[in-house]
């Protein structure tokens, strides 16, 4: 998921294009962490109509290498969290969704999308099943309006029909903290044992002596991590004691860092990689669809998206790694000639980690293969690149092993 960085990539963030750079911030939302990122550094930047710091003191690079080896924190306070309820609140997220919302357990989630009747993506987002009998649900800053009035519409319509559901925005503050060392930042702080918390899991608890607290073991750079809803009037105040942890040096990261991070980890960026014309089976998200909900088949757009399970789309994502100058959003994609185009990137930046150049794109069904080499059309020239297994860098979840 979760988690766009709402159409620019970190190649764009720092060309300094499609993102506007303000000595005022006058018209902008700020989240609840708006001043303390101005006292903290943070060059902030428009982002979605937020004021956001897209980086602090740090250069993007080293913030990016600094929570692969340590633990970074990030403010994500503008996503949309909402909580629906009701008895039939399952029944009505599953009418926006392709995930088997009913075959959670209590306290789990699962990264959906929601879909439109042409089987494109919506948007992405974690729907989390919660033991006090409601739905917590995180999605995207870019599509905050059209997700929660999309919501709010299909609730009244399944209201009308007699169902009970309520759709409620939930108005906290949302930190990520992500990271090889996050257990041992957090677990001073907090009321459990974070072992008993696998990755896609969640629960209520009190962190840092502040209760209310949503815990969520996930996040969207591939490490280790836990996504904390807290109140907003003590979101600084949780911000400040993680920061104080002497048992790991907590960086604060922005959205380039984000960026770079969710692309090494080969996950979608919404508004680049996955968008309305896209489907879960072109995006290689195949997956999210549950296997009950390709039986019962009562999803918007049920009927394309298993045809193309079936027959095969006509193209499909997938990762490369490249040679040369980074290859960007929107460059061509050819076959090994240099003569047929194929495709196009989404997604591309200089991996920090691998030193290479790492992107994504969608190529025709026929190049999907790994090993399958292209060439990109960058600046008048040819650069060699190569189809590879996504993500580029081994993704480090926690998952107990099983006995």
């Amino acid at each position: 998921m979760y988690r766009s960085i709402c159409k620019i990539s970190v190649g764009r963030l720092l060309a300094g294009c499609n993102i506007i750079r303000h000595s005022s911030t006058a018209g902008l939302k700020k989240t609840c962490l708006y001043d303390f990122h101005l006292e903290n550094g943070g060059k902030m930047v428009d982002f979605c109509g937020f004021a956001m710091p897209v980086q602090y003191k740090d250069s993007i690079p080293a913030s990016h290498l600094h929570l692969r080896s340590s633990v970074g924190l990030f403010d994500v306070s503008h996503m949309l969290q909402t909580r629906v309820f009701g008895k039939d609140r399952v029944r009505y997220m599953e009418s926006l969704v392709v995930g088997d919302i009913e075959g959670l357990q209590d306290n789990h989630g699962t990264l959906t999308v929601f879909t439109n009747e042409n089987g494109g993506i919506k948007d992405d987002l974690i729907v989390n099943k919660t033991s006090d009998g409601c739905l917590y649900i995180v999605s995207n800053a870019g599509c905050l309006d059209k997700d929660y009035g999309h919501m709010q519409a299909r609730a009244e319509v399944c209201r009308k029909e007699g169902m009970d559901v309520h759709v409620e925005h939930l108005k906290n503050g949302l930190v990520a903290l992500q990271g090889p060392d996050m257990v041992k930042v957090l677990s001073p702080g907090i009321d459990f044992e974070l072992n008993t918390l696998p990755f896609m899991t969640t629960r209520q608890a009190s962190v840092f002596g502040i209760p209310g607290c949503q815990v969520t073991r996930c996040g969207y750079t591939g490490e280790d991590g836990v996504e904390i809803s807290v109140p907003e009037a003590n979101t600084e105040e949780l911000v400040r004691a993680i920061m104080s942890s002497s048992a790991a040096e907590v960086r604060l990261a922005g959205l380039g860092a984000r960026d770079s991070l969710r692309l090494e980890a080969g996950l979608c960026l919404y508004g680049n990689d996955i968008d309305e014309t896209t489907t879960p089976v072109e995006a290689s998200l195949t997956w999210v669809i549950g296997k009950r909900r390709r039986q019962t088949a009562d999803f918007p757009g049920a009927s394309i998206i298993l045809d193309q399970i079936k027959q095969k789309p006509s193209k499909r994502r997938v990762g490369f790694i490249s040679t040369g100058p980074p290859a960007r959003e929107g460059t061509e994609i050819y076959d090994d000639s240099g003569k047929t185009v194929i495709g196009r990137l989404t997604s591309g930046c200089p991996s920090p980690t691998l030193k290479k150049n790492v992107s994504m794109g969608y190529v025709k069904t026929g190049y999907t293969k790994v090993g399958t080499p292209v060439k990109f059309g960058v600046r008048n020239k040819m650069l060699e690149a190569q189809v590879v297994k996504m993500p580029f860098v081994p993704s480090n979840y926690y998952i107990p092993s099983k006995k």
